[in-house]
């Protein structure tokens, strides 16, 4: 009783409180603009999936969020600099924010992208690292991508159509999903896991 105590009083209360806000404002303003097929996007699914972890301190969830942000919003923010600086897009998927068709206002909400992987490792601080969110992300991650190739034929969220640097498919849709997975899983997800598990302390789970 005493350790959750101590786990419940981690996070501020006003940083709780921003999250949640941040949430509020940022869902409808999303949906409206880019449609509710946004929220198939694994960036998009951590949004909402830390703000709640921060809200209610779930250290699982601010904990699998860290596994899938970290690196991908670097990686976005790179691009981002990239574009600006040498006027070409260095890794991709960053095309969206450039584009003049929508409110300068709306695309700098996507800045959240700078700003989430501080927030996480900030919030990881205060909580600690649970040691289940390698698995727990890697199942997110499985189950989006086939939401991505059922619900979102005319897009390729996730990559679940066609791959990031060769832009095509790669045969029937199960090869294609795995090939993309794969490397997400092993490639970003397992080397960020065992970082955040030697920076942090760790959580038992409840059951122990």
């Amino acid at each position: 009783m005493i350790e959750h105590a101590i786990v419940q009083q981690a996070i501020p209360a006003w940083a709780r409180w921003a999250a949640l806000v941040w949430l509020f404002v940022w869902l409808p303003v999303y949906c409206y603009y880019w449609g509710p097929t946004t929220f198939l996007f694994l960036c998009d699914i951590a949004v909402i999936l830390a703000c709640v972890g921060i809200f209610t301190q779930n250290a699982l969830l601010i904990s699998s969020q860290a596994v899938s942000s970290i690196v991908v919003d670097t990686a976005w923010t790179i691009d981002i600099i990239s574009t600006l600086v040498f006027r070409k897009h260095l890794l991709g998927g960053t095309e969206y924010f450039f584009d003049t068709r929508y409110p300068l206002a709306v695309r700098l909400i996507s800045t959240f992208h700078i700003a989430l992987p501080v927030v996480l490792l900030l919030s990881l601080r205060r909580t600690g690292y649970d040691s289940r969110a390698f698995w727990f992300q890697s199942s997110i991650a499985a189950v989006m991508l086939v939401a991505s190739r059922i619900l979102s034929l005319h897009k390729n969220i996730n990559f679940a159509l066609e791959d990031p640097f060769f832009r095509r498919s790669w045969g029937p849709a199960p090869v294609h999903l795995l090939v993309i997975l794969a490397p997400l899983i092993l490639g970003i997800y397992l080397p960020t896991h065992l970082a955040l598990m030697r920076a942090f302390r760790p959580v038992k789970s409840s059951g122990t």
